[in-house]
C-alpha cells in the first residue's frame, strides 16, 4: 500500500496518536506517497462528470490537503482557484506544488468566505468530521458559493456485508473509536459515518438542491449499480 517514499510504520504510529491537525502536519511531506491521497481516477471521473455543468468562474477545494483537487478545478474554472485546509503542513506542500493557486488556512467548520465561488469540491475529507459537524461545513460552503453555485464531491457505495472491504472498514472504524475513547487528543477519521441519505438530508437543510450522477469510469458493483456517485448540491439562483 505504501511506496518506499511513504511514511514508515513508526511515523504512521506517531501520526495516529496525534490530533488530526498535528497528524497531518507530520504526514504532509510524504502524504502524496500514501494511499490516502485521492486517486487520479476519482479526480478525473469527477472532472468529466462536471464538464457539462461548466465552465465555472472561481473554484474552491474544501479540505484541500496537498492540493490534489486542483486536477479537477483547473480544467473547469476560468477564474481564481483556492484551497482551504487547517493543516499548515499540508498547505505548505500544496503551495509548493501549485504556486499560482491561492491557499487559505482555516477551520472548514467556519469558512471565511461569502459568495466568492462558483464551484466547490471536496475529496475524501468528510470522514474527518463527526456527523454533528457536517451541517456547519455545508452551511459554510453554501455561504461561500455565489447564487447558482455548485458543491460537488464523490461518494462511494457501501460495500456488501459479504466483502472483505466491508469488514476492513468496520474494523478500522471500531479501532478508531477505541483509540479515541482511551487517548487524547482524538483523531477523527471514520469511513462509515456518511451514508448518502444522511448527507443528502444535511445538504438540503443547508439550503441546497441535491442530485447525484453516477461515475461510470469507476466501475459497477455486482448488482449493476455504480461504485461511486457524484453528489451535486446546487445553491439556488436568483429568481427572475
Amino acid at each position: 500500500m505504501f511506496s518506499p517514499q511513504g511514511p514508515s510504520l513508526r511515523e504512521l504510529a506517531i501520526q495516529s496518536l496525534s490530533s488530526v491537525e498535528r497528524g497531518y502536519d507530520l504526514l504532509a511531506p510524504k502524504f502524496d506517497a500514501t494511499p490516502f491521497r485521492t486517486p487520479e481516477s476519482i479526480l478525473d471521473a469527477t472532472t468529466d462528470a462536471l464538464r457539462p455543468f461548466g465552465p465555472f468562474g472561481q473554484g474552491l477545494d474544501v479540505c484541500c490537503g496537498t492540493g490534489a483537487g486542483m486536477r479537477t478545478l483547473r480544467p473547469l474554472c476560468q477564474g481564481r482557484v483556492t484551497g482551504v485546509d487547517f493543516s499548515a503542513g499540508m498547505l505548505a506542500q500544496a503551495r509548493e506544488a501549485h504556486p499560482d493557486a491561492e491557499w487559505v488556512r482555516a477551520d472548514v467548520r467556519d469558512l471565511p468566505f461569502t459568495e466568492s465561488f462558483d464551484l466547490a469540491v471536496t475529496f475524501g475529507a468528510l470522514g474527518h468530521l463527526l456527523p454533528a459537524e457536517r451541517p456547519a461545513l455545508f452551511a459554510g460552503v453554501h455561504r461561500a458559493l455565489r447564487p447558482g453555485g455548485l458543491l460537488a464531491f464523490p461518494i462511494g457505495a457501501p460495500p456488501p456485508v459479504t466483502s472483505a472491504q466491508y469488514w476492513a472498514l468496520l474494523g478500522f472504524d471500531l479501532a478508531m473509536r477505541v483509540r479515541n475513547a482511551v487517548w487524547r487528543p482524538p483523531f477523527v477519521m471514520y469511513y462509515r459515518t456518511m451514508p448518502l441519505h444522511e448527507v443528502r438530508d444535511e445538504l438540503t437543510a443547508a439550503g441546497f438542491t441535491v442530485t447525484t450522477v453516477p461515475l461510470p469510469p469507476l466501475g459497477r458493483r455486482d448488482d449493476g449499480s455504480p461504485r461511486y456517485r457524484l453528489v451535486l448540491a446546487r445553491k439556488a439562483a436568483p429568481a427572475d
